[in-house]
């Protein structure tokens, strides 16, 4: 645990200055899915990514090794759909394009936007398997990001990327979170949960990423439930239609310091970390749990640079607040039923947090 700071205003990615986050979904008709947007600031911010899941669905993923020449990034889509979805950053990078935005290639307007993305499976479960994200609900993804103002609260539970999430067999969605260090640094995550393993002790219903650490955050989500609330939840979870077992946890982590595309890339992995606490198992075959890092550099380094140890505290709030952001997406979502799967709340299972 981080041992010393706060949450941000809005105790979520949005508490780096800077980053602003759109979603765009459809639900009805057989349709369950949708799109995530985190938009950078003009000029974009230094960009990695880590993936353990071992069934990643990604674009433009190769671009941020640190070996290679883009440096920062304008967007990151998070995206439902499975591979298909991944067609919702091509709406992106035209929008991007249209607002001159991206890698400059040589003369006014010429810009390429390198828009990594990643894809979490969701097929099927509103009922149609054609139901999938595309350029349109990018579009609209990237749209609703530019039209809100910095550090807006950022709607959690099944919207985005999260609309058809499930986690466990519960339902899943979007959760975010912040924690300002004592020096000032902001650290941010925001996750899509929508995993192969649990979020929930079977045995005592209190959700994995939600210990004692952060009681005044969680409340009894931390804790165990009543004996007689859990035998009820198992067997509510027993008799539920399960969804196939191709998920996919899909996060950015986020910090205003200023941070090599390398050291960026070590937030990223460290990020795993907090996916691993809040999601047991995680990084499964048939996960594609992918960690996107964003560092927006708008406080200004040390004269001698960033030293480790403030690197280290960067990395150990990453960690952290991957797992409150999990946490909050599993406690914002509603149940769904339909045609595709019933897929309860923990609310509806286990009680209000």
């Amino acid at each position: 645990m981080t041992e010393a700071g706060r949450p941000g205003p809005a105790n979520a990615l949005t508490d780096v200055g800077g980053l602003r986050v759109g979603h765009a979904g459809r639900r009805g008709d057989g349709w369950l899915t949708g799109v995530t947007v985190v938009l950078a600031p003009e000029g974009g911010a230094v960009t990695a990514v880590d993936v353990r899941g071992g069934g990643p669905g990604t674009r433009e993923t190769d671009a941020l090794d640190p070996r290679n020449l883009v440096q920062r990034i304008e967007a990151v889509v998070l995206t439902g759909g499975s591979a298909f979805g991944l067609d919702a950053a091509s709406g992106v990078v035209a929008w991007l394009e249209e607002h001159g935005r991206g890698f400059p290639v040589g003369g006014p307007g010429r810009v390429v936007p390198v828009v990594p993305a990643a894809a979490l499976f969701d097929l099927g479960r509103g009922g149609r398997w054609d139901a999938r994200p595309g350029p349109d609900l990018g579009r609209a993804a990237v749209a609703a990001a530019d039209a809100t103002p910095e550090g807006a609260p950022v709607p959690q539970g099944c919207v985005g990327a999260g609309t058809g999430a499930v986690a466990g067999g519960l339902k899943g969605g979007v959760g975010t979170a912040s924690w300002l260090l004592p020096s000032g640094t902001a650290v941010a995550a925001l996750a899509v949960v929508n995993a192969s393993g649990s979020v929930v002790d079977p045995d005592t219903g209190a959700l994995w990423g939600a210990g004692a650490a952060w009681s005044a955050e969680f409340g009894p989500a931390g804790g165990a439930r009543p004996a007689a609330v859990v035998a009820r939840a198992r067997d509510r979870l027993a008799a539920v239609r399960q969804p196939a077992p191709f998920n996919t946890t899909l996060a950015v982590v986020a910090t205003d310091a200023t941070l090599s595309r390398a050291r960026a890339q070590r937030l990223a992995g460290a990020a795993h970390d907090g996916l691993a606490r809040a999601i047991r198992p995680a990084h499964l075959l048939s996960d594609g749990d992918t960690v996107f890092a964003l560092a927006t550099g708008r406080r200004p380094p040390d004269p001698e640079g960033t030293d480790d140890a403030a690197v280290n505290e960067i990395l150990a709030a990453g960690a952290d607040t991957l797992a409150r952001a999990i946490v909050h997406a599993v406690l914002a979502a509603d149940g769904v039923s339909g045609p595709g799967g019933s897929f309860p709340a923990y609310r509806e299972l286990y009680g209000p947090a």
